[in-house]
């Protein structure tokens, strides 16, 4: 049991230990049953039916390489275009599988670092993207470096394989303290991204997430960006790893906005949570400049018929159960109340989401002031564990002070109110300490 190593998001705290699951549920080696409150490569929850008989069925299916053919693959692929990108057809050109988002993310980053001939790529603020090559590059996140930390501040990050340039992030809260407010004043957008140009002018291709560190992008940040790119002949690639497919309540996160990605990255849910499976979706000028030329890159594992048979599955319980109409719905139940939570904790510094994803934002350190995996639990971690011992998963993804809920896409409102009323009740044990603090400096 001693021989593997710890790989926990919430600093200074044991993760639980999960024995089973079922629907919205985990089973923990202590008996207990606790809600999955925070779990984005689990869309359907645990132990779905139509996914399980899909990858039963698949058991008995051979292993076939990427470069072999398989009619699952094509079948799959199909799938994508007629379920995820129903109505997207003016702009998707092709789809390629693959096995990770941090993969995908390099890929496609990589081929248009070939396409350009420029060296460096461009993302933003607090952005993560993976933990594997030029995806690791533009993961800015301190705390996912994809080196070594230590607890007396050390750290020791690989060297980057190439040059990086750093946009300024949306903002995208729901709910903003006095505190916040004051602190950090939001500039116009148009004034953030001023620098934008010079930075895309050098980039071979921009990569957008929509959910990592508490940023969301809405329409207006996106569009600017998209637009910018274009201008300066630089790539858009749409990182929809977290959110395609149903966790923002639609197909896509871009779709919140007007303009279109030359690249789409999927991954997490795409397998429905049975089987790890991402991919890349091509514009059709992208796809079209690809005709004549080989692109040279080569998984023997992708496109497995196993992952196949399960992106098919899950696309098709996403649509035949209405999950993207039932996750819309739950978005609005999420922000009142999440905002209501917010203006009764003062430990509460800002909250941020769409669709089934939600982060919130306590005050304390700034992000970039990162400790690594301390001895003491940062006040993040304990109001999880408070959160567990009430009942529920919720997540800190390794931050000092971020707690973020990303529920499944089945959860119930009744659920979902058990869930909110779990974290309500949590946060008191951070306005302790901030009431405290607040009184020490006063």
């Amino acid at each position: 049991m001693g021989r593997l190593l710890r790989t926990g998001l919430n600093a200074g705290t044991e993760a639980p230990r999960v024995v089973g699951g079922k629907g919205v549920y985990f089973h923990l080696s202590d008996g207990r049953r606790v809600l999955d409150g925070s779990n984005t490569g689990g869309p359907l929850g645990h132990g779905h039916p139509g996914m399980t008989e899909a990858l039963r069925k698949a058991a008995d299916l051979p292993m076939v390489s990427e470069g072999w053919n398989w009619e699952g693959r094509d079948q799959a692929a199909e799938d994508v275009f007629d379920i995820a990108l129903a109505g997207e057809d003016r702009w998707a050109g092709a789809v390629r599988f693959c096995l990770s988002g941090s993969e995908a993310n390099d890929i496609a980053l990589s081929l248009s670092q070939a396409l350009t001939g420029r060296h460096a790529i461009a993302t933003r603020e607090r952005a993560y993207h993976g933990l594997v090559g030029l995806s690791r590059d533009v993961t800015v996140q301190p705390h996912w470096h994809g080196g070594l930390a230590a607890p007396d501040g050390g750290t020791r990050r690989p060297p980057a394989c190439a040059p990086v340039h750093v946009l300024p992030a949306p903002e995208g809260a729901v709910y903003r303290s006095r505190v916040e407010t004051a602190a950090r004043p939001i500039a116009p957008l148009e004034q953030r991204l001023s620098g934008a140009a010079d930075m895309l002018r050098q980039s071979a291709a921009v990569i957008l997430d929509y959910t990592q560190g508490g940023f969301y992008h809405d329409g207006a940040y996106q569009d600017a960006v998209a637009a910018i790119a274009r201008q300066e002949g630089a790539f858009w690639i749409a990182d929809e790893v977290v959110t395609a497919i149903g966790r923002a309540g639609r197909a896509f996160a871009f779709q919140g906005g007007t303009s279109r990605p030359d690249l789409v990255t999927l991954g997490k849910g795409l397998g429905g949570g049975m089987t790890p499976v991402a991919a890349i979706i091509l514009s059709k000028d992208l796809a079209h400049e690809l005709k004549g030329k080989s692109w040279q890159n080569y998984g023997t594992l992708r496109g497995h018929p196993v992952s196949m048979a399960a992106v098919s599955a899950y696309l098709r319980i996403v649509r035949d159960d209405g999950l993207l109409q039932r996750v819309s719905a739950l978005e609005g139940l999420y922000a009142r109340r999440l905002i209501e939570i917010a203006r009764r904790h003062p430990s509460v510094s800002r909250v941020a989401g769409q669709g089934l994803h939600w982060t919130i934002e306590l005050h304390g350190p700034d992000w970039r002031q990162w400790l690594a995996d301390t001895p003491d639990a940062p006040i993040a971690s304990r109001v999880a564990g408070k959160a567990l011992d009430a009942g529920a998963v919720i997540g800190t993804s390794g931050e000092q002070t971020s707690l973020f809920l990303a529920p499944p896409l089945i959860i119930s409102d009744d659920e979902s109110e058990r869930l909110l009323d779990i974290l309500d009740h949590s946060l008191e044990l951070a306005d302790r300490e901030h009431n405290s603090m607040m009184e020490g400096v006063h």
